[in-house]
């Protein structure tokens, strides 16, 4: 089953008196869907919007593995592990944030940055506190870090084997190649097409298709067409294809075979 997100339909968060636009596809923080908490083991796809200088003060993160992709402009990433990094347009970075890391993200650059940070659970979390999790945790305002934001979905606890705090960036990613997520049955595919061309979508139990810039058509022709900022989420995909429609088109395709799973 196909079903289309509208870029439109995103909870808008963010502060923009910080120069912070954020648009969540998922519940976080202040805003919950009890019907929208997340989709195969992605627990957030946040499209973020930072103006030169602004960024998000020193927060927590833990049992989560977070992966950023940059579209325009330049992160800088410093953490409590005392790496510092620079994220540039068409580089991944990957911070799997273990038993727990704080850091620190803001543009460093003198233009606008455009990126799109997706969180996922890896394969097992403890005990699940149910509903009053509130979902993925990091603030809507903005300012993240505080209370039991920077959680996924699961509570606070966790689990005690938690790993140590990884980190890697992958510079200059090309089309076509596989991202594997450790500890999370999970590998996004980054797929650039131009006008008419096909790529096919991963057969897989869930897969979570964003569009970054341009417009596709996935599905049988004519199919469903999806503008920057539309997400589809299929379950059970099998032969499907994703095509350009219009400009240059940038697709970040999540193939998962895997839910979280939480102790009783």
């Amino acid at each position: 089953m196909l079903q289309v997100w509208r870029g439109s339909d995103r909870y808008r968060g963010g502060d923009e008196d910080a120069g912070i636009d954020t648009r969540h596809a998922f519940s976080f923080s202040g805003f919950y869907d009890p019907d929208n908490v997340g989709f195969g083991q992605l627990v957030a796809c946040n499209e973020e919007r930072l103006a030169p200088g602004a960024g998000f003060p020193e927060h927590p993160h833990r049992d989560v593995e977070i992966v950023t992709w940059v579209v325009e402009g330049e992160l800088e990433h410093i953490d409590s592990t005392g790496r510092t990094s620079r994220v540039s347009a068409g580089d991944v970075q990957r911070m799997g944030a273990g038993r727990g890391v704080r850091h620190v993200e803001r543009n460093a650059g003198t233009g606008p940055l455009c990126f799109v940070q997706m969180w996922l659970v890896p394969g097992f979390l403890g005990t699940a506190s149910g509903a009053g999790g509130g979902g993925a945790g990091s603030a809507g305002s903005g300012q993240r870090g505080s209370g039991d934001r920077g959680y996924p979905p699961g509570g606070e606890a966790g689990h005690e084997r938690g790993h140590e705090p990884e980190y890697e960036v992958v510079h200059g990613i090309a089309d076509g190649t596989p991202f594997a997520v450790p500890r999370t049955e999970a590998v996004m595919h980054v797929r650039r097409l131009g006008e008419g061309e096909r790529t096919a979508v991963p057969d897989a139990a869930w897969v979570y298709v964003h569009v970054v810039r341009g417009t596709a058509e996935i599905g049988p022709a004519p199919g469903e067409r999806l503008a920057a900022g539309d997400a589809a989420r299929i379950t059970d995909a099998r032969d499907l294809e994703a095509r350009g429609a219009g400009g240059p088109v940038e697709l970040l395709m999540w193939e998962m075979h895997a839910e979280p799973e939480y102790g009783g």
